[in-house]
């Protein structure tokens, strides 16, 4: 069993997790095989571009998927995330020759003692560009 973090061993402001996640376009089409989401904007540079995107884009779910791993890994088990959400706001470019990477800083935004419940707000960006807006995890702790 991992070692489940107390909330009683927290601040606000701290940092609980950090990752990145590499992609390349053999990525984009694992995910578009498991999840089934096969439009062509997240494989094909003509289709991205005649629809007016920068370029062929990562799902947002799967960016949103390796936004909250991090999180998970850290509160050892995936149950106890009792509510997580996200705003997109801007997409992820996937080149076709260096792909992206997506990088995920996790924060104690807030603690609620009474409910034993920390919110853990997600910082996450590819380069200097912030990709998920309000993203946040709310983990139930001991």
């Amino acid at each position: 069993m991992a070692n489940i973090p107390a909330l009683d061993g927290l601040t606000v402001g701290d940092i609980v997790a950090e990752a990145s996640f590499p992609l390349t376009r053999d990525s984009l089409v694992r995910y578009a095989g498991a999840s089934g989401d096969f439009n062509p904007i997240h494989y094909r540079d003509d289709v991205a571009r005649d629809v007016g995107l920068p370029g062929v884009l990562a799902h947002g779910m799967l960016t949103m998927g390796f936004a909250v791993q991090p999180v998970v890994d850290w509160a050892g088990d995936p149950g106890r995330i009792v509510d997580y959400q996200v705003r997109f706001t801007r997409p992820v470019v996937v080149d076709p020759e260096i792909g992206a990477v997506v990088s995920v800083v996790a924060k104690v935004g807030r603690l609620d003692a009474e409910a034993r419940i920390a919110r853990i707000d997600l910082t996450v960006k590819v380069g200097d560009e912030t990709v998920l807006g309000k993203a946040q995890a709310q983990v139930a702790l001991d």
